[in-house]
Protein backbone atom coordinates (compact mmCIF):
# COMPACT_ATOMS: atom_id res chain seq x y z
CA UNK A 1 0.00 0.00 0.00
CA UNK A 2 2.68 2.57 0.97
CA UNK A 3 4.71 1.73 -2.13
CA UNK A 4 1.65 2.59 -4.22
CA UNK A 5 1.22 5.88 -2.37
CA UNK A 6 4.89 6.79 -2.80
CA UNK A 7 4.61 5.96 -6.53
CA UNK A 8 1.49 8.11 -6.86
CA UNK A 9 -0.67 5.15 -7.83
CA UNK A 10 -2.75 5.14 -4.64
CA UNK A 11 -4.43 8.36 -3.50
CA UNK A 12 -3.52 9.79 -0.11
CA UNK A 13 -3.67 13.07 1.74
CA UNK A 14 0.01 13.94 1.35
CA UNK A 15 1.61 16.35 3.76
CA UNK A 16 5.15 16.10 2.36
CA UNK A 17 6.81 14.44 -0.63
CA UNK A 18 10.57 14.74 -0.41
CA UNK A 19 13.69 12.78 -1.29
CA UNK A 20 13.90 11.37 2.25
CA UNK A 21 10.29 10.23 2.45
CA UNK A 22 6.60 10.84 2.06
CA UNK A 23 4.26 11.98 4.82
CA UNK A 24 0.52 11.40 4.65
CA UNK A 25 -2.51 11.42 6.89
CA UNK A 26 -3.39 8.12 8.54
CA UNK A 27 -6.84 7.11 7.26
CA UNK A 28 -7.71 5.78 10.73
CA UNK A 29 -6.11 8.42 12.93
CA UNK A 30 -5.66 8.21 16.68
CA UNK A 31 -6.47 11.93 16.60
CA UNK A 32 -7.18 14.05 13.53
CA UNK A 33 -3.91 15.22 12.03
CA UNK A 34 -2.16 11.87 12.73
CA UNK A 35 0.60 11.65 10.12
CA UNK A 36 2.55 8.64 8.83
CA UNK A 37 6.07 9.19 7.53
CA UNK A 38 7.41 6.51 5.16
CA UNK A 39 10.73 6.18 3.35
CA UNK A 40 10.55 6.30 -0.44
CA UNK A 41 12.08 2.82 -0.79
CA UNK A 42 10.32 -0.29 0.43
CA UNK A 43 11.74 -1.32 3.78
CA UNK A 44 9.92 -3.39 6.36
CA UNK A 45 11.52 -2.40 9.67
CA UNK A 46 13.78 0.23 11.14
CA UNK A 47 16.64 -2.28 11.04
CA UNK A 48 16.32 -2.27 7.23
CA UNK A 49 16.86 1.50 6.94
CA UNK A 50 20.43 2.06 5.70
CA UNK A 51 22.63 4.05 8.07
CA UNK A 52 23.16 6.79 5.49
CA UNK A 53 19.37 7.27 5.23
CA UNK A 54 18.84 7.73 8.97
CA UNK A 55 19.69 11.45 9.21
CA UNK A 56 17.40 12.51 6.35
CA UNK A 57 14.51 10.27 7.33
CA UNK A 58 14.54 11.23 10.99
CA UNK A 59 15.04 14.91 10.17
CA UNK A 60 11.82 14.64 8.16
CA UNK A 61 10.08 12.93 11.10
CA UNK A 62 11.38 15.68 13.42
CA UNK A 63 10.15 18.41 11.07
CA UNK A 64 6.74 16.73 10.86
CA UNK A 65 6.49 16.59 14.66
CA UNK A 66 7.10 20.36 14.78
CA UNK A 67 4.70 20.99 11.89
CA UNK A 68 1.88 18.90 13.39
CA UNK A 69 2.18 20.82 16.64
CA UNK A 70 2.38 24.23 14.95
CA UNK A 71 -0.15 23.59 12.19
CA UNK A 72 -2.79 22.14 14.49
CA UNK A 73 -2.07 24.19 17.63
CA UNK A 74 -1.44 20.90 19.43
CA UNK A 75 0.14 20.79 22.86
CA UNK A 76 2.73 18.30 21.60
CA UNK A 77 3.10 15.09 19.64
CA UNK A 78 3.48 11.37 20.18
CA UNK A 79 6.03 9.84 17.80
CA UNK A 80 6.08 6.05 17.49
CA UNK A 81 7.06 3.17 15.26
CA UNK A 82 6.12 -0.50 15.35
CA UNK A 83 8.54 -3.12 14.04
CA UNK A 84 6.89 -6.40 13.04
CA UNK A 85 4.62 -6.82 16.10
CA UNK A 86 1.57 -4.55 15.72
CA UNK A 87 2.91 -3.33 12.38
CA UNK A 88 -0.33 -3.28 10.39
CA UNK A 89 1.45 -2.46 7.11
CA UNK A 90 4.73 -4.28 6.35
CA UNK A 91 6.48 -1.07 5.28
CA UNK A 92 8.56 1.04 7.64
CA UNK A 93 6.50 3.99 8.87
CA UNK A 94 6.62 6.43 11.75
CA UNK A 95 3.49 7.77 13.44
CA UNK A 96 3.36 11.46 14.37
CA UNK A 97 0.23 11.98 16.46
CA UNK A 98 -0.97 15.39 17.69
CA UNK A 99 -1.50 15.53 21.47
CA UNK A 100 -3.32 17.83 23.83
CA UNK A 101 -3.42 17.68 27.60
CA UNK A 102 -6.36 15.54 28.70
CA UNK A 103 -6.87 13.98 25.25
CA UNK A 104 -7.44 10.57 26.85
CA UNK A 105 -4.55 8.71 25.22
CA UNK A 106 -3.10 6.35 27.80
CA UNK A 107 -0.10 4.13 27.19
CA UNK A 108 -0.30 2.23 23.95
CA UNK A 109 -4.08 1.95 23.69
CA UNK A 110 -4.80 3.78 20.46
CA UNK A 111 -8.49 4.45 19.92
CA UNK A 112 -9.21 5.38 16.31
CA UNK A 113 -11.46 8.01 14.77
CA UNK A 114 -12.36 9.03 11.21
CA UNK A 115 -12.41 12.25 9.24
CA UNK A 116 -15.91 13.54 8.52
CA UNK A 117 -15.11 13.67 4.80
CA UNK A 118 -12.32 14.26 2.30
CA UNK A 119 -12.62 18.03 2.74
CA UNK A 120 -11.86 17.76 6.44
CA UNK A 121 -8.93 15.41 5.78
CA UNK A 122 -7.63 17.78 3.11
CA UNK A 123 -7.87 20.69 5.55
CA UNK A 124 -5.76 18.84 8.16
CA UNK A 125 -3.19 17.81 5.53
CA UNK A 126 -3.01 21.39 4.21
CA UNK A 127 -2.50 22.92 7.64
CA UNK A 128 0.36 20.56 8.46
CA UNK A 129 1.93 20.98 5.01
CA UNK A 130 1.76 24.77 5.38
CA UNK A 131 3.47 24.62 8.77
CA UNK A 132 6.13 22.31 7.30
CA UNK A 133 6.75 24.75 4.44
CA UNK A 134 7.16 27.59 6.94
CA UNK A 135 10.16 25.88 8.56
CA UNK A 136 12.30 26.96 5.59
CA UNK A 137 13.87 23.57 4.86
CA UNK A 138 11.29 21.95 2.59
CA UNK A 139 12.66 19.93 -0.32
Amino acid sequence: MFCGIVAGEVPAFRVADEADGVALLDTRPVFKGHVLVVPRTHLVTLADLPADALPGYFRLVQRLAVAVEAGLSAGGTFVAMNNKVSQSVPHLHTHVVPRTKGDGLRGFFWPRTRYADDAEAGDFAGRIAAALAEDGTVG
